[in-house]
């Protein structure tokens, strides 16, 4: 099967094999305060990543753009509505026991309205940007959260083994935009 939709930008990173996978599109929503030395997280309640910390996202609707996908879901999960947004990076994650690509696109949040709520699904928690639970977080999230306190657009391609928690190999680059 080839990754056909359109929306789909992992084709300009991958090699031949990966672009022939199919791909799911998900986002990962970091709203900071004015002064950046805070970010919203969320403790997972339940499903995929339970009781991890995490960005705010979850998949792209079919009828929806990554954009509008972000803003969703971040207001599902915090009660925040994005008033200014910028994505920063791409993340890649290949699972030796499922043949769909993950394509996630992080984005930073640096104007927001509303109060941030907890939800069934997310207990969000303002951290210090140096000084977020690694140790309770996905484990490739401190390989790339160095780029975006660097304010660098980045992608970050993992292959995971079937525990989905054991990275065999991972590849980085810097990027100038996400335009194509």
């Amino acid at each position: 099967m080839i990754n056909t939709d359109a929306r789909s930008i992992a084709r300009h990173f991958e090699d031949a094999e990966h672009q022939a996978m199919p791909h799911q599109l998900f986002t990962l929503v970091f709203p900071m305060n004015t002064a950046k030395s805070h970010v919203l997280l969320g403790m997972k309640k339940r499903g995929f990543g339970c009781s991890k910390y995490e960005g705010l996202g979850g998949k792209v609707e079919l009828d929806e753009s990554i954009d509008e996908g972000a803003i969703r879901e971040l207001n599902e999960e915090s009660g925040l509505l994005a008033t200014r947004f910028e994505k920063h990076g791409m993340l890649l994650f290949y699972y030796e026991d499922n043949p769909v690509a993950m394509e996630v696109h992080v984005y930073l949040v640096s104007d927001y309205m509303g109060d941030v709520v907890e939800t069934d699904e997310m207990r969000p928690e303002w951290f210090g940007i140096n000084e977020l639970p690694f140790a309770q977080m996905w484990p490739d999230a401190a390989r790339w959260w160095p780029h975006v306190l660097r304010s660098e657009k980045f992608v970050g391609r993992f292959w995971f083994k079937a525990d989905k928690l054991t990275i065999a190999h991972e590849e980085f680059s810097c990027v100038e935009s996400f335009s194509f």
